[in-house]
């Protein structure tokens, strides 16, 4: 007499090793679904680049806001690091006003530590509040090389209300 398994008992094993993978990818990924917004910032060669929130700096004119477009830079070792900033005035459902742009080279040595580059511009003081955000891109040069990193795609720091 030979032992047969019925049709039922293998489709049942199946589903169960099949079930395995399904919440060991459910373990997995679950984390990552229910973790918050990732912080705009990005890392290239030993480098961290971050377009911080802009905030408001007094100004005489009051027809304009003064606004501090700050970027905070990291890099570990001998480093030169060149950034893009181009700057915008949030026009819901239209197209963004641009306010405008800017580059910084800053060089580190081993010793160095983190910076926060300081980037003002004027904002028009229109009726009521006025949202402003950067854009930044960054490449990295390690060294004495003459071989730059490719620019890193642009990263958009939080939108601040400037009342």
């Amino acid at each position: 007499m030979s032992i047969i398994n019925s049709p039922r008992t293998s489709r049942l094993r199946v589903a169960r090793i099949a079930l395995i993978p399904a919440v060991a990818v459910g373990l997995i990924g679950g984390p990552v679904v229910a973790a918050g917004p990732a912080v705009a910032s990005t890392s290239e060669r030993g480098c961290t680049v971050e377009p911080l929130k802009p905030v408001k700096r007094d100004h005489k004119d009051n027809s304009k806001f003064r606004v501090d477009f700050r970027i905070y830079v990291d890099c570990k070792g001998n480093k030169n690091v060149e950034i893009r900033q181009l700057r915008f005035e949030d026009d819901r459902g239209r197209n963004d006003d641009f306010l405008g742009k800017d580059r910084f080279w800053k060089s580190f040595d081993p010793r160095d530590d983190a910076v926060t580059i300081h980037s003002y511009d004027s904002v028009p003081n229109g009726p009521g509040s006025e949202e402003v955000y950067q854009l930044v891109s960054f490449r990295v040069q390690s060294g004495n090389s003459d071989h730059w990193s490719d620019w890193t795609r642009w990263e958009k720091s939080d939108v601040a209300r400037i009342h």
